[in-house]
């Protein structure tokens, strides 16, 4: 069996892709890691999360602000990549550094 993907399918995997690295990066600038782990796995967990629910996100965050008929599925899919992205490291980090801190008392 083989398997051949539509053009359209794939931009929309290379926008879930852009965004989800992008929004990883941004992540790794703005609150620096302690560490080349942490960096690293920071990075994944993003890229991941963006991968997996990145045109979700877009999709209801584009509903949201009300911009749905103004933005590409490019866009759309995109953004959402990079909020999650951007989003699971603070989730994540938050609980991980507060499991740390309630561990060590």
């Amino acid at each position: 069996m083989t398997w051949h993907a539509s053009p359209d399918t794939l931009w929309l995997l290379a926008a879930k892709a852009l965004g989800a690295v992008s929004g990883s990066a941004i992540s790794l600038a703005y609150a620096l890691p302690r560490g080349r782990r942490e960096a690293a796995l920071r990075f994944f967990t993003g890229v991941a999360a963006g991968m997996v629910f990145g045109t979700a996100a877009g999709l209801r965050l584009a509903e949201y602000l009300g911009v749905s008929s103004e933005l590409s599925r490019f866009e759309i899919t995109m953004a959402g990549a990079a909020a999650v992205s951007l989003g699971a490291w603070w989730t994540l980090g938050v609980l991980a550094r507060l499991a740390e801190r309630y561990r060590r008392d």
